[in-house]
């Protein structure tokens, strides 16, 4: 039907070239062969109407037919996501206390939910995503006595250090990111409430949430309150009616910053920020709430109390929790001393390796860091790029209009079909993968006929990218800064390597070819490989762009 129309859809106008292209898709969903069928309508679009018409109109396509599962930890099970509005999806996901510069362990989670961010906008939601920064805490009151500077320094200090580090992860912004102090306001109209409807209590000037008094305790974390009060671990203090009540304001202290209230003179407990700004934002109730599994409880059973017994209406919909990142399975935490400093890890690996390290496992379970794992997941990082680097070198090459690859347009919806599934990134890297072997197959041939299908398996392949946040780098730039990364984790720099080249230059000269051969591998046992042409020897790292097809 479409080949036989093709020529007509020339005149089309875009608004009716989306409204054809459109209600093929519907009635190729109708008969099973939704996402084959887009291959056809994508290659349709561009050659009759233009690649930002197809590119419009997918993530509509996606998100009304394709809908995806999510696994509530509330529930305990996988449920089909229905959000609150039909178009539109709010999202809170706990941020950091800026007290100190973020481990690997904090990349985890922000990795995980910028990822579920990217792909649910890939979908065609308006995503509004909040997420925020606890900028006053016991731990940052101690950092700054211990640094000499005021509280509010500190949070500056390491807000600006969070961004380095995100944004050396190519991590998103979220749409909102709000500091905990902009809203104390918020929280004190939140005490006053719970107060007033007899949830809370004052204990002179400390003012607690009473776990007893509301019904619902314990069922986000599947305890009930005998057992969570069997195994409290709980400082003894007599003015709290059940060890399990938390605070909800501090009473103040010399020398720490506080706020007149009400109440009393304070400031607010850390369970208290993370329900008022989330509903001032998103409202209640709103779609999804993530965070790492050690917040399950007691922060969001915390928040999931005291939102729901101040407001009467549930908090959240869809609850979303990520796996530990272990050491010696030992979770990682800066309490443990057992961390690796985000700012450390990209001195010797490139950031995205820490994205493909992380996806390659399924969010909600346990991953543990490792040193090989790390070589691995940098490896299969230079795999990547080393297909899409010959790829569009074909494409620049040589200028034409792609034409549709059935077999890049399958793996396509092999990675939709495994997002789809809860988020399940490990199967859609596989994806990927099956797909840079299939580009390289493909230019391998170095068949002229072939490169139109090059040109849209590419585009396949930087769009599936996209939703993972990889493959940013330019070819030289990635080869460029990973010769440096790689100098590094070898305990080398650029200088010695030189002088050794100069040296085997020398020894060839004087026919000394054993110790120029001696240099050669004495190179190549520190991950470095000689490549000599009549122009010269360059050196580049083994395993980026060092072979045809697969790198060796």
């Amino acid at each position: 039907m479409i080949k036989e129309n093709g020529n007509k859809w020339k005149s089309m106008k875009e608004t009716a070239l989306k409204k054809a292209l459109l209600t093929v898709f519907v009635v190729s969903v109708e008969n099973d062969y939704a996402l084959s069928s887009i291959k056809r309508i994508r290659c349709y679009a561009q050659l009759y109407g233009s690649k930002d018409t197809f590119d419009n109109i997918l993530p509509v396509m996606l998100k009304k037919h394709m809908k995806i599962k999510i696994y509530n930890s509330f529930t305990g099970k996988k449920e089909e996501f229905v959000p609150v509005k039909p178009d539109a999806v709010k999202m809170y996901v706990c941020g950091v206390t800026v007290y100190d510069h973020c481990h690997v362990g904090h990349a985890r989670s922000a990795i995980v939910f910028d990822v579920i961010y990217r792909y649910l906008k890939t979908k065609g939601y308006s995503v509004t995503f909040v997420k925020n920064f606890t900028d006053i805490d016991d731990k940052i009151i101690k950092k700054a006595n211990t640094e000499g500077i005021p509280w509010k320094e500190v949070g500056e200090k390491y807000i600006k250090s969070f961004y380095e580090d995100m944004d050396a992860l190519n991590i998103l912004r979220p749409t909102h990111e709000p500091k905990a102090t902009d809203h104390i306001d918020d929280m004190i109209g939140l005490v006053e409430t719970l107060l007033e409807k007899g949830y809370a209590y004052n204990a002179n000037g400390d003012v607690y949430f009473s776990v007893e008094s509301f019904k619902n305790y314990g069922v986000l974390s599947k305890r009930p309150l005998e057992e969570l009060m069997a195994g409290a671990r709980v400082e003894v203090d007599e003015r709290k009616k059940n060890p399990l009540d938390f605070a909800l304001w501090k009473a103040s202290k010399e020398g720490e910053p506080s706020w007149d209230t009400p109440f009393g003179k304070g400031r607010p407990g850390w369970h208290l920020e993370c329900s008022a700004m989330s509903t001032k934002y998103l409202g209640n109730p709103f779609d999804i709430h993530g965070g790492g599994k050690d917040l399950v409880f007691p922060h969001h059973e915390n928040e999931k109390a005291q939102t729901e017994a101040a407001t009467g209406s549930k908090f959240v919909n869809y609850w979303m929790h990520n796996g530990f990142v272990n050491i010696q399975k030992e979770k990682m935490s800066k309490s443990l001393g057992n961390f690796l400093l985000i700012k450390d890890f990209i001195k010797e690996y490139h950031p995205e390796a820490l994205r493909l390290f992380f996806l390659s496992t399924h969010y909600r379970s346990p991953i543990d860091y490792n040193e090989k794992s790390i070589e691995d997941s940098n490896t299969s990082l230079y795999r990547l790029y080393y297909a899409l680097d010959r790829a569009l070198k074909v494409e620049k090459s040589s200028e034409v209009a792609p034409k549709v690859f059935d077999e890049a347009a399958e793996i396509e919806k092999k990675f939709y079909e495994a997002m789809d599934d809860d988020f399940n990134t490990a199967l859609a890297l596989s994806y990927m993968f099956e797909l840079s072997k299939t580009l390289n197959k493909l230019i391998d041939q170095n068949d002229e006929s072939a490169k139109p299908f090059i040109v849209h398996a590419k585009n396949i392949f930087t769009a599936l990218a996209d939703v993972l946040g990889i493959l940013k780098s330019d070819s030289d730039t990635f080869d460029s800064q990973e010769k440096v990364r790689h100098l590094t984790r070898v305990g080398l720099d650029v200088s010695y390597v030189e002088g050794l080249m100069k040296e085997r230059v020398e020894a060839r000269k004087n026919k000394d070819y054993k110790r120029a051969d001696d240099i050669r591998e004495m190179l190549s046992g520190q991950g470095i490989l000689l490549q000599d042409s009549p122009k010269g020897t360059e050196w580049r790292i083994k395993n980026i762009f060092t072979s045809k097809g697969e790198d060796k």
